[in-house]
């Protein structure tokens, strides 16, 4: 019997218009460009602007322009999982709502939230069900609008994060295309290093709380660098030896778009070089969840069909793993 693998078949996008560049920025705190540029990488990033526009209005976005790219029929979708840390909200499923707007009348859906490693997540969990024969189309959107839990006070904070969404569908493959391999990994440790304090069980909203600014995000930057570096590279690296594959066997590194000297750091412990990295931190900054499949959107026309991509991701929790997949189309 032949092995299913579950491939990318299609992927699509969306970034918000409004573009936040880090000479706004310096209006805001005490930054310049030349200094978030050296650190970071980043030059602009998307902000979704607007009346009751949320995470939702993204994944929607995105999941359309996959539909019209792909000509595919939403009805046929069996599950949509939306990987986010921004969800629309706190206790109604972002992903039924976004499947319902979509047309996906005949799938069911969640939210998955491993903060930055979210997509990477999913990726596994979309690969089980399609692997399992028990369906066969599943629809992974990584979106999340950091704006709404950004302090643009915080020069620790604001000066990293977009908004941003990417989808990809996964269907079965017979060729051998997809996901080959994974390792994801989580330590509990990392809530102290970054983390919203406020808003969940142990601290409901209060006065205090809003006053306090205890809802945005609070990031240790230099403890979450140190781990980031070390964690993803290390993934990375499995994922090649485990799979005895070296640097030509690499087409493309897709790595978390946390800050570049993290990247380059990963793209140098596993031999890569510069022109096999994704790289878009310098227009969308770190999108959290929607990091990855935005580089596929941005990338597909270059890739190939029979590629090596090596995923990489690091994110709150602590949350990282790296994932080996093979190409599935020519676009």
């Amino acid at each position: 019997m032949t092995k299913i693998t579950a491939a990318i078949s299609a992927v699509g996008k969306y970034v918000p218009e409004y573009v936040l560049t880090n000479k706004e920025l310096e209006t805001y705190v005490d930054t310049n460009d030349e200094w978030i540029t050296s650190r970071t990488g980043i030059k602009e990033r998307r902000i979704l602007k607007g009346e009751g526009l949320g995470t939702s209005y993204m994944a929607i976005k995105a999941s359309e322009d996959l539909i019209q790219k792909r000509n595919l029929d939403p009805k046929e979708i069996d599950l949509v999982i939306v990987a986010t840390a921004t969800p629309d909200l706190l206790v109604a499923s972002t992903a039924a709502y976004v499947a319902s707007e979509i047309g996906a009348v005949n799938a069911f859906a969640y939210d998955l939230q491993a903060a930055c490693s979210s997509f990477l997540y999913g990726m596994s969990t979309a690969a089980s069900y399609i692997e399992s024969g028990r369906y066969t189309k599943v629809l992974v959107i990584g979106a999340d609008k950091m704006s709404s839990i950004i302090d643009y006070k915080d020069r620790a904070t604001c000066i990293i994060f977009g908004d941003g969404a990417g989808a990809a569908l996964f269907e079965p493959s017979l060729e051998g295309l997809g996901l080959q391999d994974e390792y994801l990994r989580s330590d509990g440790v990392g809530r102290d290093f970054l983390r919203i304090e406020a808003g969940g069980s142990i601290m409901p909203p209060t006065q205090e709380t809003v006053a306090n600014k205890k809802h945005y995000v609070y990031q240790e930057g230099k403890t979450v660098f140190k781990y980031a570096v070390s964690n993803m590279a290390d993934v990375a690296e499995k994922m090649l030896t485990r799979n005895n594959l070296t640097e030509p066997d690499i087409q493309w590194l897709v790595a978390h778009q946390a800050n570049k000297r993290i990247i380059e750091a990963t793209a140098n412990r596993v031999g890569v070089s510069s022109e096999k990295v994704m790289m878009n931190i310098q227009r969308y900054g770190n999108t959290t969840s929607a990091t990855l499949p935005l580089l596929l959107a941005d990338y597909e026309k270059e890739l190939k069909k029979g590629d090596n991509l090596i995923f990489a991701a690091f994110g709150g929790g602590f949350t990282w793993g790296a994932a080996y997949l093979k190409w599935a189309y020519n676009s």
